[in-house]
């Protein structure tokens, strides 16, 4: 297999590459994919993902495998009165969610790695890379609902499953952060 480098991507640069993103999250996730009835729902990621880029301190690591990207991972800070927090609160614990009102909180909200770039440390090198320039009391983790690689991926970073949330139906995990 190819090396793998990652890169962090502006918001812009998000933007610009919206659709190879989308194809990343189709492939790891579509026809009959984890969550969704019928697999992935490409208009509906590209809805959210588009939501997710205008957010605060959003951030992005990619992994490029020569000319494939073999995968994503990107996130946000979430502060008070973003939709997110707000379908978040009834999971949250309470001493969390203070937190998550003073900015403390980080949202993984995607994560996506390419079956074949499975099992190699890609995950764990994109999530120290992304969250290495945020310091935060909070990690939470936002994951189609069910079982396959992100959950396993999710227990081997020690994450704790807190309960589903938002529409479409999504799972918080939650682990303690860096600041």
């Amino acid at each position: 297999m190819t090396e793998v480098f990652l890169r962090r991507l502006t918001r812009w640069q998000a933007e610009q590459q919206r659709e190879s993103i989308a194809n990343v999250y189709v492939e790891c996730y579509g026809p009959g994919g984890i969550g969704e009835p019928g697999g992935a729902d490409r208009k509906a990621f590209l809805e959210r993902f588009e939501r997710h880029v205008q957010e605060p301190d959003f951030d992005m690591v990619t992994a490029d495998s020569g000319a494939v990207l073999a995968g994503c991972l990107y996130g946000f800070r979430a502060t008070r009165g973003s939709a997110l927090l707000d379908s978040l609160r009834d999971v949250l614990p309470p001493a969390v969610a203070g937190r998550a009102g003073a900015g403390r909180l980080f949202v993984l909200a995607e994560l996506m790695v390419l079956p074949d770039y499975r099992r190699k440390g890609v995950a764990t090198r994109l999530r120290d890379l992304l969250l290495s320039r945020h310091t935060t009391d909070v990690v939470v983790a936002a994951v189609p609902p069910g079982g396959g690689a992100a959950h396993e991926v999710l227990r081997a970073w020690s994450y704790t499953k807190l309960g589903g949330f938002g529409s479409p139906q999504r799972e918080a995990w939650l682990r303690p952060g860096t600041g």
